[in-house]
């Protein structure tokens, strides 16, 4: 069964309270989101193996330490992923970046990929599927299993809000693939909304309705 960690840093927790605030309006909104996934690429990247090296300071030479190039893949699911993607490159700027595009079937109201554009090499990256909300766990599970059609091994899921039904599904589908919060919820609403929740991210992004 994949891990879930739930990030308690004061300034995430901090920042996602204005996020949460129906009063902050888009700019400000997408400024938070942006710097809650910096310091979210923070913590997901505590693990990342290092390497020794040797170098020289302006003083001596001296034994330091280096990423040990694990190739790293960001793969936003469009488009209020998006909203997340820079801020993580802040901290990761080599990783290269992948999109899945998802759209909600009207009929069955089930998510399904209409655009999937991808590194080369993305058997070979680890790679951070990243969507704002983890509401149903529709839309995260039809763009792992997009990834996985296509090769890819090592996939983690980054998200600033989960309900707790979206979580046991993800798990329920993909016990390979853990998952990275900045909070887990109460629950989901009879429409389908994470409360308490943000509202809709995308909306709030990109100022539409």
């Amino acid at each position: 069964m994949g891990k879930v960690y739930v990030f308690d840093h004061p300034l995430i927790q901090h920042k996602l309270t204005y996020i949460r605030d129906k009063s902050t309006g888009t700019k400000e909104f997408r400024e938070l989101v942006d710097e809650v996934a910096t310091l979210m690429a923070f913590e997901i990247t505590r693990d990342l193996p290092l390497q020794d090296v040797e170098i020289d300071t302006p003083v001596s030479t001296a034994k330091a330490k280096v990423l040990a190039g694990k190739k790293l893949g960001l793969i936003p699911i469009l488009r209020a992923g998006l909203g997340m993607t820079e801020g993580i490159l802040k901290l990761i700027p080599a990783a290269k970046v992948g999109h899945v595009g998802l759209y909600r079937d009207p009929e069955t109201l089930q998510p399904v990929e209409y655009y999937v554009k991808l590194p080369s090499d993305i058997e070979e990256r680890e790679l951070i599927v990243i969507d704002p909300m983890l509401a149903t766990g529709g839309s995260a599970n039809v763009a792992i299993e997009a990834l996985k059609k296509r090769g890819a091994k090592q996939i983690r899921l980054m998200c600033l809000i989960a309900a707790p039904e979206g979580v046991e599904a993800v798990q329920e589908a993909h016990p390979d693939v853990d998952i990275y919060l900045a909070a887990k919820d109460e629950k989901l609403n009879e429409k389908g909304y994470i409360v308490p929740g943000l509202g809709d991210a995308g909306d709030r992004l990109y100022g539409t309705k």
